[in-house]
């Protein structure tokens, strides 16, 4: 695995990434799903393990969940499992912020 930087401060990963609202990165060939909330910035599998939504095209909630569009199936974002534990879990990617960005480790 190794770290991708996504953007080159966290002011312009902050403006790019409203809270609440995953956008889609692609990187060494893999859709991941980044979201901000309150607690931070979180980068977990794209594809919902129910039926294979993507996850970015979802919103977050208070309880730093991603929650899938089609079913509102709910994934933790700091270990990636269904809050009701339904399905299998979302594989979770860390992220840091360093002064020169955010990062991915992928």
């Amino acid at each position: 695995m190794a770290w991708h930087k996504i953007f080159n401060s966290t002011a312009e990963a902050m403006a790019a990434i409203p809270t609440n609202k995953p956008k889609l990165f692609i990187i060494e060939g893999q859709r991941i799903c980044l979201a901000r909330t309150a607690a931070g910035f979180f980068a977990v599998d794209d594809e919902c393990p129910h039926l294979g939504e993507s996850l970015s095209k979802g919103t977050t909630n208070y309880l730093n969940e991603v929650v899938c569009p089609w079913h509102s199936y709910r994934y933790s974002l700091a270990n990636g499992a269904e809050c009701k534990y339904r399905t299998r879990s979302v594989k979770t990617y860390p992220t840091k912020q360093e002064a020169d960005g955010l990062y991915i480790e992928v």
